[in-house]
């Protein structure tokens, strides 16, 4: 009776969960390999995109003072596409990848509310002084973040490391321009933001090649070898 029951209580799981197979030996569920693909190019690939508008903004590109387009890629490509690929990265048992994805990910998406009219955000301040400052603590904010996940890549990759240290200084030196009101550190901090997501890039193809069985040829990320 026992063997019927084992018997109806597996037939059952499996047609709620197709995905599990069961040992034809001792009956314990033996879960498939994960078909999860990679989510870091998607991810790479977002911030690079979203922080290569915004600092051509920063620096003034043909006299662009006003970044509210840039509002569109950062709720759903800076924003929502990170926000999934750290999601993805969680089944993945990639820990790294997924707090910086989610984490910019939700960086992009708060920032946009900054510069959405309707947020009320913007208007909230009375003077461009005020604002100027808590927007420079919320750079802060983000720069003390990325320093703490630069700290996690150092056993990484050269890559990874070059990407977050830059990513460090140009929250560092936004947030400079912020508080000091002096565009051309603002600008200083555009330059760097533009270096970061041209590495973010690097680091995005690079991941995306490795996954094609037949990649015309790769990109060395500098890994460090393991003792």
């Amino acid at each position: 009776m026992s063997s019927s029951l084992d018997v109806l209580e597996k037939g059952a799981v499996h047609a709620s969960n197709p995905h599990i197979n069961y040992s034809q030996t001792n009956g314990y569920a033996a879960p498939r390999p994960s078909k999860i693909a990679n989510p870091g190019t998607l991810g790479l690939f977002s911030f690079a995109s979203t922080t290569l508008i915004l600092s051509l903004y920063n620096l003034g590109t043909r006299s662009i003072t006003h970044p509210n387009v840039v509002v569109g890629m950062a709720v759903f490509c800076g924003g929502l596409a990170q926000l999934l690929a750290g999601m993805w990265e969680f089944p993945k048992g990639n820990a790294f990848g997924a707090t910086a994805f989610t984490s910019f990910g939700a960086f992009w998406m708060s920032f946009a509310t900054i510069l959405i009219p309707g947020s009320g955000v913007g208007a909230a301040y009375t003077s461009a002084e005020e604002f100027d400052s808590a927007l420079g603590i919320y750079l802060t904010t983000w720069a003390v973040l990325t320093f703490l996940l630069t700290i996690a890549t150092l056993r990484k990759n050269l890559a990874l490391i070059t990407l977050f240290s830059l990513l460090t200084l140009t929250f560092i030196v936004l947030a400079g321009g912020a508080f000091s009101g002096i565009a051309n550190v603002t600008k200083a901090g555009g330059g760097l933001g533009v270096v970061t997501a041209l590495v973010a890039y690097y680091i995005g193809l690079s991941e995306l090649l490795s996954a094609e069985d037949q990649a015309l040829f790769h990109l060395p990320l500098g890994t460090f070898s393991k003792n």
